[in-house]
């Protein structure tokens, strides 16, 4: 049977980069929705109901960031943001947004289909299904849901923080290394600031109702990584 090909949603306004892009991404097997606004992209997802999401920050009715946002309300699609160089801001709000990772200006169609592949490969990745939930004090992750519950309550996590929410939980009472968290949360193509390992540790906290200073759930081992409390110390 023949491979379904995977459609890419573009946003991005600017005609210099949605055309080549475009042109590689159909040479390498995908079939590629152009939007250049907010209004149209999110019009556009609703209708074709893209494989992945390349979405540009700075658009003419409105900021790549609000589209982020509303697509995580109704939807997991991945999400590469795409980014003005020396812009760290611009990529860390994005990341606490939900999307799964980014690109930054200017690139090469070779490096856009590289993290595309990654992301998707990632996202398709096999056995969840046949992992059985994690329980650990009044958290609760169902692999096969992708859901968390905090005392019963559904929490409202990005792909990236359930992703490396699992990988602590089933690593509970044992320290997990950052190097050990980018290769299997980001894989080893990822090429980015060390702060967005911070920064999803920061939101998962957040949600978790933690606090920094006297964690319940998630320990800093400093200099090392990071640990999730076991059930024995609760």
């Amino acid at each position: 049977m023949q491979q379904r090909r995977r459609t890419i949603l573009l946003v991005e306004d600017e005609i210099s980069i949605t055309e080549p892009l475009a042109e590689a991404l159909g040479r390498e097997g995908f079939d590629t929705q152009v939007a250049s606004t907010v209004a149209e992209s999110l019009e556009l997802a609703s209708r074709v109901d893209p494989d992945l999401v390349l979405l540009d920050v700075m658009l003419p009715d409105g900021s790549g960031f609000d589209v982020c946002r509303e697509l995580r309300q109704r939807s997991r699609v991945p999400i590469i943001m795409l980014t003005a160089r020396g812009e760290e801001a611009d990529r860390i709000v994005g990341l606490e947004l939900g999307a799964d990772d980014y690109v930054v200006k200017p690139f090469s169609a070779r490096e856009v289909v590289a993290r595309i592949r990654a992301v998707l490969r990632r996202t398709d990745s096999p056995g969840e299904a046949d992992e059985k939930p994690i329980e650990i004090g009044e958290v609760r992750l169902d692999p096969a849901k992708r859901e968390v519950t905090k005392d019963g309550e559904a929490l409202e996590l990005s792909r990236k923080e359930f992703e490396l929410l699992r990988l602590l939980m089933r690593n509970a009472g044992s320290v997990v290394t950052r190097e050990q968290a980018f290769e299997e949360v980001w894989d080893t193509t990822w090429l980015g600031s060390t702060k967005t390992l911070d920064v999803h540790v920061s939101g998962l906290r957040r949600k978790l109702g933690d606090d920094s200073s006297e964690p319940r759930f998630l320990h800093t081992v400093r200099g090392v990584g990071f640990r999730f409390t076991s059930p024995e110390e609760l």
